[in-house]
């Protein structure tokens, strides 16, 4: 089997007329904001992918019953008999604040050396407008779809896919039944290996805060007197021990464990080592698990327990001598299939009652319940075979990743089998500066897609 190399793939590219009308759409949609964080361009975005899919021929509805509009386009097949291929999407993106080292402006399309730059390149509009690229070519070189082809595209998905669940309620009749849904995105990963993942992790986020007293106090007192700082830092010490193991009682009790299918997936494709992220991240600190299996077993399917930031006392220049009478913490808790975020917060509220840190109050903010699949569905079986003639590194078959997003949401309400595989590298800097994407990569994902259309014929 011959593979196309990098420098085919950006000439193919470049010579290619469908793909250079939708990489001007692509630039086009990254100019434009869409944050949902920050209430920022949702209706003109889905307005505008609305009319870049009707403008082919696509049956396009654009529910904006609330915050962020919701879209639908369908290209229908003659063949009555056609199965059906839903693609999943996000228009919303993180914001590209000041924080973030950037080389240009995040909201220009950019390309550099077979690379192109901007927020969403890769999480998610790159990969909407190589998909709707795809569709486009089979129509233009083929004709008639044999499969129909139906793209809905939320506005919240960086916010926990606020109001999802209620489009996907609404709608769900009108897009089932179907034979595959294919995720949002997803890339090769430091192997070069495209990576097909079939889950994710869900996830609890909540607050903890504590106040000890009217004022903070001279910490002449501290020998007698309890700060919220040491309250708050024993109440969290409480519910993780030194080698991550959570202490909260009920968290494993539920937990599904992993089939033999699942577990060797995992043996045979995943490329995380303890190794691996020493040289990555320049860790400091020991890595919680050294022996691979185990460190496979609990990074893909245990629960895992996070402060994400900590408020408390003086932070300002010099010495503050004080017992501060406040103190917070923002957590997290990332989960898997057998986990809910409503049953892990009342484990958690029991467990800061039981040790005696009943002044502690909890604040839920947002949660995701958590999906994965063993990739047995004849449909992704069939993903897989097609991905393998595309990259010569081969392909990483995954029942989930680590991260979060609505895969439980989406399947629960459509109960269809869902397959994520992209166009990022293990470098495209998702949600961080100089997010970026492959040229090679981007084409390579329009001519997989193209492929999986015709397999239906």
């Amino acid at each position: 089997m011959t593979f196309s190399t990098d420098e085919l793939q950006l000439k193919k590219f470049r010579n290619d007329e469908t793909a250079q009308h939708y990489f001007e759409v692509l630039r086009t949609l990254i100019s434009k904001k869409s944050i949902f964080a920050q209430g920022i361009g949702l209706a003109d975005v889905a307005g505008y992918l609305g009319e870049i899919f009707a403008g082919v021929g696509a049956e396009v509805t654009i529910d904006e019953t609330y915050t962020a509009p919701f879209v639908i386009a369908k290209f229908k097949s003659p063949n009555p008999k056609a199965k059906t291929i839903i693609f999943y999407n996000h228009y919303d993106t993180v914001p590209a604040d000041s924080d973030q080292p950037w080389t240009d402006d995040p909201f220009k399309l950019t390309v550099r050396k077979g690379y192109m730059y901007g927020r969403g390149v890769d999480d998610d509009k790159g990969h909407i407008t190589a998909r709707l690229t795809a569709v486009r070519k089979y129509l233009r070189e083929e004709g008639d779809l044999p499969v129909n082809v139906t793209f809905i595209i939320e506005g919240a998905e960086e916010s926990a896919s606020t109001d999802l669940d209620k489009y996907l309620e609404k709608y769900k009749a009108d897009l089932l039944p179907a034979d595959l849904l294919v995720w949002e995105q997803g890339s090769r990963n430091t192997q070069g290996q495209l990576e097909i993942t079939g889950g994710n992790k869900g996830i609890i986020t909540f607050n903890l805060s504590v106040e000890s007293a009217e004022v903070d106090i001279h910490s002449k007192y501290g020998a007698v007197i309890e700060s919220a700082s040491w309250y708050l830092i024993n109440a969290i010490s409480s519910m993780r021990n030194q080698n991550g193991r959570i202490l909260i009682d009920g968290i494993y009790d539920h937990i599904a464990e992993p089939n033999e299918r699942e577990l060797a997936l995992v043996e045979s494709h995943a490329i995380e080592n303890a190794g691996s992220l020493r040289k990555l991240y320049g860790l400091k600190l020991p890595v919680l698990e050294s022996d691979r299996r185990s460190f496979l077993k609990t990074y893909y399917f245990e629960p895992a327990l996070s402060i994400e930031g900590l408020s408390t006392g003086y932070q300002g220049q010099g010495v503050k001598t004080i017992l501060p009478a406040q103190a917070s913490a923002k957590m997290e808790m990332r989960l898997v299939a057998g986990l809910t975020p409503q049953y892990v917060l009342e484990c958690i509220r029991e467990h800061l009652k039981k040790e005696g840190f009943d002044r502690i109050k909890v604040t839920y903010t947002l949660g995701e319940k958590s999906y994965r699949s063993d990739m047995s569905a004849p449909a992704i079986l069939n993903v897989i075979k097609l991905a393998e003639k595309y990259y010569q590194d081969g392909v990483a078959v995954l029942p989930t990743a680590a991260g979060t997003g609505p895969m439980y949401m989406i399947y629960e309400a459509l109960g269809v089998p869902m397959a994520a595989f992209g166009l990022g590298n293990a470098n495209s800097r998702d949600h961080g500066g100089d997010e970026n994407v492959s040229l090679a990569d981007y084409y390579t994902h329009i001519e997989l897609v193209k492929e999986l259309i015709a397999s239906y014929e």
